[in-house]
C-alpha cells in the first residue's frame, strides 16, 4: 500500500504529510554526503545524525499509542507502522554509512562489531528492528496470531539498546542521549499509568508523569557521570537547579510531558475542542439580518 493511502485505499492528506515529514531529515543529512562525493567528514557527521534520528523516530513510534489515548485521535494508528518502517530505514542508512566509513570491508566491519561493545549493542538493535519490520505486515499478523503482539513488544528492548548505544558512543557529552533516555522513561510511564487504570485523559496523571520522568532523567544523568566519567556528578545535578540555555535534558523531558497537559483540552471531546465546536455551531445558527428597508 502506498504511504499516502488510508486503509480503505483513499488518499489521505494526513498520511502524506507524515510521509514527507519522515523524509525531510534523511534528505538533509544525506545531501552533504552526496554533494561531497562520500568525503570522510560528511560521512562521519551523517553517521551520527542518522543514528540520532533513528532513536527519535523510534520514540515517536512509541508515542503514537499514548498520544492516541490522550487526544482520542484515532487516525494516529494509521501511521504507526509507517513511522516504525521509517525508523528501520534510518538505522539501515546509519549502518550503511558506517560500512562506507570502513571501506565496505566485511571482515573489518564484523571484527569491529564483535570487539566493540557499543557496536555489538547497536547491531543487535539493527537486527531487532529488521525482524519487527519484516513482521509488520497484515499477512505476518495473521500468520503469527497472538505471538505477533508478544514479538513486537521487543520494540521496548530495542529502544533501550539504542539509547545505551547512544550513551556509549557519546562518551563525555551525553546531553542528547540523556534526553532520549528521559523521553523513553516518560513513554513507559504513560503505559504504566494506563496499565494501572489511571486515565491518560487526566491532567493530574499527565502532570505526575511529567514530574517523575524529569526527575528520573536527572537520576540517569547523575548515574552516567558518576559511574562512567571523572566529572563530578554533583555539579551535574546542581546544573539542573539553575536556569540556563540550552535547557538541561531533565527540563526538556518535563516540558515535553507538560505539553501533553496543554494539548489535552484540544483532543476529541476535550473542553477547548467542545467549546470551539459549540461556538462555530452558534455562529452558523445565528439569524442573518437583512439590510434592506
Amino acid at each position: 500500500m502506498y504511504p499516502w493511502l488510508d486503509p480503505s485505499g483513499r488518499f489521505s492528506v494526513f498520511k502524506l504529510a507524515v510521509f514527507i515529514a519522515l523524509l525531510v531529515p534523511g534528505t538533509v543529512l544525506l545531501w552533504p554526503v552526496i554533494a561531497e562525493g562520500g568525503a570522510t567528514i560528511p560521512v562521519k557527521e551523517a553517521i551520527l545524525e542518522s543514528g540520532e534520528w533513528t532513536i527519535r523516530i523510534l520514540l515517536i513510534t512509541l508515542l503514537v499509542t499514548p498520544l492516541r489515548r490522550i487526544t482520542r485521535f484515532s487516525k494516529l494508528v494509521q501511521v504507526r507502522r509507517q513511522i516504525g518502517v521509517a525508523a528501520f530505514c534510518y538505522v539501515m542508512v546509519h549502518f550503511a554509512l558506517y560500512a562506507i566509513s570502513q571501506n565496505l570491508d566485511p571482515v573489518r566491519i564484523a571484527s569491529e562489531i564483535a570487539l566493540r561493545i557499543y557496536l555489538t549493542i547497536g547491531f543487535v538493535a539493527v537486527v531487532g528492528l529488521a525482524v519487527l519490520t519484516a513482521t509488520s505486515t497484515k499477512s505476518a499478523m495473521r500468520k503469527l496470531g497472538a505471538k505477533w503482539g508478544r514479538l513486537h513488544k521487543l520494540v521496548y528492548l530495542i529502544a533501550v539498546l539504542g539509547v545505551v548505544h547512544f550513551f556509549l558512543q557519546s562518551k563525555v557529552d551525553v546531553s542528547e542521549a540523556t534526553l532520549m533516555a528521559g523521553l523513553f522513561v516518560g513513554l513507559m510511564l504513560y503505559r504504566f499509568a494506563h496499565w494501572r487504570g489511571w486515565s491518560l485523559r487526566s491532567a493530574v496523571t499527565l502532570s505526575v508523569v511529567a514530574v517523575v520522568a524529569g526527575t528520573v532523567t536527572v537520576g540517569i544523568e547523575y548515574a552516567w557521570y558518576a559511574l562512567a566519567t571523572g566529572i563530578p556528578a554533583e555539579r551535574v545535578v546542581a546544573a539542573n537547579l539553575e536556569w540556563m540555555w540550552p535547557l538541561r535534558p531533565a527540563w526538556n523531558v518535563f516540558l515535553a510531558g507538560m505539553f501533553m497537559v496543554v494539548i489535552l483540552p484540544f483532543g476529541k471531546d476535550g473542553v477547548m475542542r467542545v467549546f470551539f465546536t459549540n461556538l462555530m455551531a452558534v455562529r452558523r445558527l445565528r439569524p442573518q439580518h437583512s439590510r434592506g428597508g
